[in-house]
């Protein structure tokens, strides 16, 4: 069944084919051409005009869709596109020489193509078929490419808008739902044992929970305010576990000139916290440093938690998911000394101006 699509693009080319037709019959002066569409001759050369024109149109088509279907997320590219080109040729050539050869040759009697020399005639309309379907074929190669540019520019901001959407549903998900309720228990023994203490705790958490609200919608914020974060989720992170943990941070750079993806660092320290025992005669250590004004590592002791079941790194996927929509620079991990290290690149604040365009 012949669908909308194409019937809407063959009528497009059957208008471009007359539009071109009579601009080129304005141009062209036969010997006894009556300067008439419908005698033998003009009948003739439209309809060849036509079958050559679609030919070479449905021909590169076909050769398009052969090409990249071979291949999933393959682009029409240079390399691609002059072998589509040099096959179309191949095919349309031979065809155009033939079809006016038999016309001025063999059957000048139907087509009544008069010429004091035939193979000037010839090559006239070769020469003229040949320029039109090389242009035919360009035209729609580059139309083609434009297309495709456009629909992976939509699937790009597809992407880009889903990744939005779920950004909080993941990092809910990230955020693990003990960490509410622990809280609340130390809480409840800190309103019996030291107020001032409990006091300072709940502005802490209700600064955490204040910080994950208000920027529920961006999926970047300055390092400067991730850092603020941290330092109240480190502050009930050293209340719960006092004397077991020892978390430092030593950011050398001004982190209100760079931006970070939301909850990546509390992200990484709750890692270490879930996949790691730790006790105050075995502390876990975990260090936060810059380096340079290129990256910021993430490092701590390795004391390996026996897992009921194997770890899915989702967090850790979502961390490189989630840098990769803004930079080409990897996040790596590394596990080496006794000591497990997540290095993340770090983001200028001119990334929320720039189109990305992610190269494979």
């Amino acid at each position: 069944m012949i669908s909308k699509g194409y019937i809407k693009v063959f009528a497009i080319r059957f208008l471009i084919i007359n539009l071109v037709y009579f601009l080129v019959k304005l141009t062209i002066d036969h010997d006894d051409d009556d300067g008439t569409v419908f005698d033998a001759t003009g009948i003739f050369y439209y309809f060849s005009a036509f079958f050559l024109l679609m030919l070479a149109w449905e021909f590169n088509d076909w050769l398009i869709r052969r090409e990249l279907n071979n291949d999933i997320g393959k682009t029409l590219d240079m390399s691609n596109g002059i072998k589509i080109l040099g096959i179309n040729l191949l095919i349309i050539l031979p065809v155009a020489a033939l079809l006016y050869y038999l016309a001025i040759f063999e059957l000048d009697h139907l087509c009544k193509i008069d010429a004091d020399d035939p193979w000037l005639r010839f090559r006239i309309d070769f020469f003229r078929a040949a320029v039109l379907g090389f242009a035919a074929i360009l035209f729609n190669m580059f139309y083609f490419a434009l297309k495709q540019k456009k629909e992976l520019e939509n699937n790009m901001n597809k992407l880009k808008k889903e990744a939005m959407t779920s950004k909080y549903k993941s990092l809910k998900n990230q955020i693990s739902p003990h960490f509410l309720f622990n809280s609340l228990n130390t809480l409840t023994s800190l309103m019996y044992e030291d107020r001032d203490l409990a006091s300072d705790f709940v502005s802490r958490l209700a600064s955490c929970y204040r910080y994950i609200l208000d920027n529920r919608e961006e999926d970047l914020v300055s390092l400067e305010k991730e850092l603020v974060f941290l330092d109240s989720f480190i502050f009930m992170m050293n209340v719960r576990h006092e004397g077991a943990l020892c978390i430092t941070t030593h950011i050398s750079i001004a982190p209100k000139e760079f931006l970070i993806p939301t909850l990546t660092l509390q992200m990484l320290v709750e890692n270490a916290l879930k996949h790691n025992y730790f006790s105050k005669e075995k502390p876990l250590e975990i260090s936060i440093i810059s380096v340079d004004k290129e990256s910021i590592v993430i490092q701590n002791n390795l004391h390996v938690r026996k897992q009921k079941e194997e770890s899915t790194k989702l967090g850790l996927k979502n961390i490189k998911k989630r840098y990769s929509f803004y930079t080409n620079q990897k996040v790596v991990i590394d596990t080496e000394n006794g000591y497990f290290k997540v290095t993340i690149p770090m983001l200028s604040k001119s990334i929320k101006e720039i189109a990305i365009t992610k190269v494979s």
